[in-house]
């Protein structure tokens, strides 16, 4: 009868570590997940300190490109306005930002002079890598979002992630299609 109760007893601590394994490993991916989406973050923020300081470099070469500038600004606004919004939200705005930079480069091209200019050959070197680490960024979000919402689906997992109400977290994807293409380059 002891032998009975101690095994019982071994197999409770065992469920109960289990458990507790199961719980503290879900909060850690959970976690992670959100800490990824501060780095999304940060990396957006440097992107909007770049933007105005690149669009006046270029209107003092190409004051009639009023309309790019003026998209330029705007998109850049709505993209801070929605930074509190949900992953799919503000990869839509962060797309339609990313579509009217690469116009505003495009411009740029047009203008041999601006593009000799030390201020914006170092401004568009500084843009060009901050796309990058957003882009970084933007992955490990989603490598990140792919680990937790496994866990949560997986056996037995899935069924402390039911009783503490851990939910799902959504990918960073990108719905504008001027993102999704790669620019076009000529030389005519």
């Amino acid at each position: 009868m002891e032998i009975v109760l101690i095994v019982i007893l071994v197999v409770i601590v065992l469920l109960v570590l289990a458990l507790i394994g199961i719980y503290n490993g879900l909060v850690r991916l959970r976690n992670q997940v959100k800490n990824t989406w501060a780095q999304i973050d940060v990396q957006l923020k440097r992107r909007y300190d770049l933007i105005p300081n690149l669009v006046e470099t270029v209107k003092g070469y190409a004051k009639h490109e009023r309309e790019v500038f003026e998209n330029v600004t705007k998109a850049r606004n709505l993209a801070q306005q929605v930074s509190s919004s949900a992953p799919n939200v503000r990869a839509q705005a962060e797309g339609e930002l990313s579509a009217v930079l690469s116009r505003l480069l495009a411009v740029a091209e047009a203008y041999p002079d601006l593009k000799a200019n030390q201020n914006f050959l170092a401004l568009q070197e500084e843009l060009s890598s901050t796309e990058n680490k957003i882009s970084f960024s933007r992955q490990f979000y989603n490598d990140s979002v792919l680990g937790y919402n496994n866990k949560i689906q997986m056996f037995p997992s899935n069924i402390i992630a039911g009783m503490f109400s851990f939910v799902m977290s959504e990918f960073f994807e990108v719905k504008v299609e001027a993102e999704r293409n790669a620019p076009k380059v000529s030389f005519n």
